[in-house]
């Protein structure tokens, strides 16, 4: 984060985290990327979204507070036609909320919440959207989600309160500056399934953990074929043949 003093006050460059799953940031890429392009112009804010086979996707939103709110806003009304249009097909007689997930470093989460939960009441208060900050760090990280649901003007100014809890704990040192290197939430591959040398399909024991790992391989024949769409693709690590009869019975074309 970049800050300075201008005649204005404080004129600081932000970088906002958004977890996104795959059909939210596809309304906001939009068709061959004229959403994600229009947002871009119209805020002034560079917005990236992290590549990969993942069903979760991170969306950076970074420049100066005015761009990264015009963004925001931009986000939440386009959610919120979206829900309208998804409406059009249902039954449902009241409209759900917007909701978003920023994700936040751990360590800057007590300032959001607040002694004995003050400011996040506050906030609540103050905006009237929901504000709830999970208790667990999202996966390999140091980062927690903290939801955001409501209309999108409650949304936009949520958003700007929390932004200005994270500028004073970073810029102007109201609190204590967070300690310990921030190690960022990067969403995980969707796994493969496989078909062992055994005839049994399951999932890529590489998505497993560090520490199953090892005993998940002492349990399990290696995996003899990975799928890939409707393809079973021979696994380079075993030269061992599938029996004639499991690839018979297996719904998947062999190649």
């Amino acid at each position: 984060m970049e800050s300075k003093v201008s005649e204005g006050g404080l004129n600081v460059t932000l970088t906002i985290r958004l977890l996104m799953h795959g059909k939210e940031v596809g309304s906001i890429i939009g068709k061959k990327g004229e959403t994600v392009k229009k947002m871009r112009e119209e805020s002034g804010a560079r917005i990236n979204i992290s590549e990969g086979n993942c069903p979760e996707r991170i969306v950076t939103i970074t420049g100066p507070t005015d761009a990264i709110f015009k963004a925001f806003a931009m986000i939440a009304y386009k959610f919120e036609e979206d829900i309208i249009n998804s409406m059009s097909n249902s039954t449902a007689t009241s409209k759900p909320p917007v909701t978003l997930r920023l994700v936040v470093p751990a360590s800057q989460c007590g300032s959001l919440i607040g002694k004995g939960g003050s400011k996040i009441k506050e906030i609540r208060e103050s905006t009237g959207a929901q504000v709830q900050v999970a208790g667990d760090m999202l996966p390999n990280s140091t980062e927690r989600a903290v939801t955001i649901s409501g209309t999108p003007d409650a949304i936009i100014q949520c958003v700007k309160q929390i932004c200005v809890v994270m500028l004073e704990v970073q810029c102007v040192g109201v609190a204590s500056p967070p300690k310990g290197a921030t190690i960022p939430y990067r969403p995980k591959p969707a796994s493969a399934p496989v078909i062992f040398a055994g005839g049994q399909v399951r999932a890529d024991p590489l998505g497993a953990s560090t520490a199953n790992l090892s005993l998940l391989l002492q349990h399990q024949p290696l995996p003899a074929y990975s799928i890939q769409g409707q393809y079973a693709i021979p696994h380079p690590d075993v030269w061992m043949p599938v029996p004639r009869q499991v690839l018979m019975n297996s719904p998947y074309q062999m190649i």
